[in-house]
């Protein structure tokens, strides 16, 4: 009898899903062609702040970016980083420790995964809303915790959550809550009382909550922001994870950085050593800069991206189902309606030159009928002709 192989991978990648955006890249970029529609990832043509780009040449030449120290994080976007959580929580200066409560990660998606590591056991669950970023649901499932969904639930103006399904979604097994607002992919944002039903939640089940504010300034109609260090019981239980990638439009310097009560400090940073050792040295003082800017340029490119977004809708709708946005990068048409799945509609669009990341495995089973669009790296005049492009795939 033939003894079966170790050469097999770990189970804890079994649960692992694609993202759907690699596949669709790799195979926009091997068109070949300058006139396909990249409305299939999260990059942007927007500019990062100048003094960010002045800071990183400069730090190319400087000896101190190259070093591994110091292991978390350099002081000065530790302190950068500290204050603007605390400014966007509402919360005075000083409310936390630099020193001891902020850990600068390699990305924001690196810090999440430290996160989840540091705070979560296997068989433990965690509440996000659906769809969500397939990502997050792989660091949850990676780090050995157990996904549920409170849906958003989609209607004519955007999304709203489902508080019934939220009462549903959490018991004695609840460990965390990880949340963004604008969330990714369908551009959610959470108002007041939708923020304190989720923040309630989280203090009944006595969970962490995990806050995703890659997006979080990036809101339309200049509507407020809304943190939860703001609500009652929520400075203790909650873990920020920041990152330069989509606010300061800074993705290829892979910088994020994580403020956490001290309960959960020691745990992060004993992971976060282990994990990337460092982040990237000459990228750090960069984003520094960017959040020290006086003007970081993040309010010009939310009205741009809104503009994008706003013809997407005027010029789609009504021949197919656009929820709308209210903030972030994206949106998503329901493709239910046009008698195909997400994936059939990203097929028949690329024949027209547009590439488009379908969302399955974006959350719970029914998140299959989604296809979302990308406006936050196409001009306005690229998007002209969008409408045709659809109408000759989809057949509308």
């Amino acid at each position: 009898m033939t003894a079966r192989s170790r050469l097999t991978p770990a189970q804890r990648t079994a649960a692992l899903t694609p993202i759907g955006v690699e596949r669709m890249g790799d195979t926009a970029d091997a068109l070949r062609d300058p006139g396909v529609l990249r409305l299939e990832n999260l990059d942007t043509d927007l500019r990062p702040p100048p003094e960010a780009l002045a800071a990183t040449e400069a730090q190319v030449r400087a000896d101190d970016a190259n070093s591994y120290l110091p292991f978390f994080g350099h002081d000065r976007l530790r302190r950068a980083a500290t204050a603007l959580v605390e400014r966007n929580g509402g919360l005075p200066a000083g409310s936390f420790d630099w020193r001891r409560q902020c850990f600068v990660s390699a990305g924001g998606l690196s810090g999440i995964l430290n996160v989840l590591l540091a705070l979560i056991d296997p068989g433990d669950e965690v509440v996000l809303t659906s769809p969500t970023y397939v990502g997050l649901i792989n660091r949850v499932k990676l780090a050995g915790g157990v996904p549920r969904y409170v849906p958003l639930v989609a209607g004519r103006d955007g999304w709203r959550l489902d508080r019934e399904a939220l009462r549903a979604a959490t018991g004695p097994r609840t460990r965390a809550f990880l949340l963004m607002s604008p969330s990714m992919p369908s551009g959610a944002v959470f108002d007041e009382s939708e923020w304190r039903a989720l923040c309630d939640a989280c203090v009944a089940a006595d969970a962490w909550l995990i806050h995703d504010t890659a997006m979080q300034r990036l809101v339309f109609g200049h509507a407020p922001l809304i943190d939860p260090l703001g609500f009652p019981g929520m400075i203790e239980r909650t873990v920020t994870v920041g990152a330069a990638s989509k606010e300061y439009r800074m993705i290829g310097w892979r910088v994020g950085w994580i403020v956490c009560p001290l309960a959960a400090a020691e745990a992060i940073g004993r992971v976060a050593i282990s994990n990337v050792v460092c982040p990237v040295g000459i990228a750090q003082q960069a984003v520094a800069a960017a959040i020290e800017a006086e003007d970081d340029g993040i309010a010009t490119c939310t009205a741009a991206w809104q503009a994008r977004h706003d013809h997407l809708v005027a010029t789609l709708r009504p021949a197919f189902d656009v929820i709308p946005a209210r903030g972030g990068w994206s949106l998503l048409i329901d493709c239910l309606p046009l008698g195909v799945n997400g994936a059939e509609a990203s097929k028949r669009l690329l024949t027209v030159g547009v590439a488009a990341t379908s969302m399955e495995n974006w959350g719970a089973p029914d998140t299959a009928r989604y296809l979302r669009l990308v406006y936050a790296n196409e001009p306005l005049e690229r998007l002209a002709d969008i409408g045709q492009r659809f109408a000759r795939a989809l057949g509308r």
